[in-house]
């Protein structure tokens, strides 16, 4: 009987750790994370603002739709310009496809003109896993009160044909925008796409 409540508090445990508990309208998952330019970033620092987490993979070719297209930029300064905070998070382990050094995060912020109010390197990834992101991008909306509001895929084509994109329901900015206006989001939870994170 020991045995049986040790094991299910184990699982209980690590489903939490996983993302499995997270819940629409409950509070986010507290996290720090640090930045490419040294600075950490607490999601408590946040409160009062909504903030978008997006999950990303340079190498990943479902990441590179919505770049080379434009589209993740656009998203990420009509986000900001509202008054949002947009934290771009790497959990790329060392070794693994889509890792960076805080150098090449900062060169591939400029050269794709990107607009995240910061970029998280979690290569141990904690964070990711605390969210349970499994793909590039995984997209998740936190209110101004630090409760999740939306999570998943970034649209509702899963492809990596950036032609997809106008055909799309775009997910983000229309949650963002019932967040902002103090509105439950109607399809708060969707199927996110991509490549797999690569913890």
């Amino acid at each position: 009987m020991l045995m049986k409540t040790v094991m299910t508090t184990l699982l209980f445990t690590l489903a939490t750790t996983a993302g499995a508990a997270l819940r629409i309208g409950e509070p986010a998952p507290g996290f720090t994370g640090i930045d490419t330019r040294g600075n950490s970033h607490a999601l408590s620092d946040y409160r009062g603002k909504p903030v978008i987490l997006e999950w990303t993979n340079h190498d990943c070719p479902y990441v590179r739709k919505h770049y080379n297209s434009g589209n993740m930029q656009q998203q990420q300064r009509a986000a900001t310009d509202q008054g949002a905070v947009w934290l771009s998070i790497i959990s790329s382990a060392p070794g693994k496809q889509g890792h960076v050094t805080p150098a090449q995060a900062d060169t591939l912020t400029v050269e794709r003109n990107a607009a995240p109010s910061a970029v998280i390197l979690d290569e141990n990834g904690e964070i990711g896993r605390l969210y349970g992101a499994k793909t590039t991008p995984h997209m998740y909306i936190i209110d101004a009160d630090g409760k999740l509001a939306y999570m998943g895929g970034i649209d509702s084509i899963a492809s990596s044909n950036p032609a997809d994109i106008e055909k799309a329901i775009q997910y983000v900015p229309a949650a963002l925008a019932r967040v902002m206006n103090g509105e439950p989001v109607a399809s708060s939870v969707t199927r996110p796409y991509g490549c797999s994170v690569k913890y």
